[in-house]
């Protein structure tokens, strides 16, 4: 059994307390961050009043509270007082590569715990699904630090991958258990077929940030003369000259076009597109977007 976060069970908890420092300023940026989960107007139980938010629906302008005090409130439901967030993460066996001593896995499990934690720290509902050949965990969307825990130890403990990646029935999974109006973090190196449909369709009710793992050898492959590769998921084997400058320019192309196609897609479905490099520090990259997503909301 592997140990991706720590070193063992028992450093779990300190790794979360170091965890929990860095999720206090994204859960923050969270909150504020203008995504409609945390706008449900149609809520079935009204709960009170608050100060309105630039952004918010005039329809539920609070006129008598309004008049009383002097400036605008809005009524809150029992559904907006929380926002619930899943996780998709990918752990097939494409994401346990990387360079520079890190992988792409390490870089998605702790960017998966930086927003279970922010979730807590916030009072939201966090839930999550991890696959890799076939599905390995899936738990609906529950609050509290128990939750917390068990996420967080799911992401820690990484047995024998199973060839293939189902992120196609993973998000499908998503799209049946989830009652809309969830913030939604696919985790993923998008290195699986057949993903797009179910992402729009998950898309269509949900807020979703597509979170693109990669390492900077997907993009520059380093000069390392004629090497035997082998694809990590279909075993197919082949050598490639990483010194011939056709070959260095059709591997960045590549990279390059499967990027922009999965950016692109998300643009056209409504859902936000964030590139985490191993080589990049998960909670600033986080931090960056909900910071980035507040200002563009103002």
């Amino acid at each position: 059994m592997k140990h991706l976060l720590s070193l063992s069970r028992e450093s779990l908890t300190k790794k979360a307390s170091l965890l929990r420092l860095s999720a206090g300023v994204i859960a923050e940026n969270l909150k504020s961050g203008g995504f409609k989960s945390l706008y449900r107007g149609n809520g079935v139980e009204f709960f009170g009043v608050r100060e309105y938010l630039h952004g918010d629906d005039v329809r539920f302008i609070d006129w008598n509270v309004t008049a009383r005090m002097g400036r605008p409130f809005v009524k809150v439901f029992n559904e907006e007082r929380e926002m619930q967030i899943f996780l998709i993460v990918d752990r097939s066996a494409s994401m346990f590569f990387g360079s520079n001593g890190k992988m792409k896995y390490k870089s998605a499990a702790e960017a998966a715990a930086l927003l279970s934690i922010a979730a807590e720290l916030n009072d939201s509902p966090v839930g999550a699904v991890f696959f890799d050949g076939k599905i390995h965990f899936a738990s609906t969307p529950e609050s509290g630090r128990r939750q917390t825990m068990k996420i967080l130890s799911q992401l820690d403990e990484v047995g024998v991958e199973k060839n293939g990646s189902v992120l196609s029935n993973a998000i499908t999974g998503a799209v049946k258990m989830l009652r809309g109006n969830t913030l939604v973090f696919v985790i993923t190196d998008f290195r699986s077929a057949n993903w797009e449909e179910p992402f729009k369709l998950l898309s269509q009710k949900n807020d979703v940030v597509a979170l693109h793992i990669t390492d900077p050898t997907e993009m520059e492959m380093p000069e390392i003369g004629s090497v035997p590769f082998a694809d990590i998921e279909t075993h197919e084997r082949r050598i490639l000259f990483t010194r011939n400058s056709a070959f260095k320019s059709a591997w960045k192309n590549d990279f390059k076009k499967r990027s922009a196609h999965i950016s692109d897609f998300c643009l056209r479905h409504g859902a936000s597109y964030v590139h985490i490099s191993t080589q990049d520090d998960p909670a600033f990259v986080l931090s960056g977007f909900f910071a980035a997503k507040r200002r563009h909301e103002k």
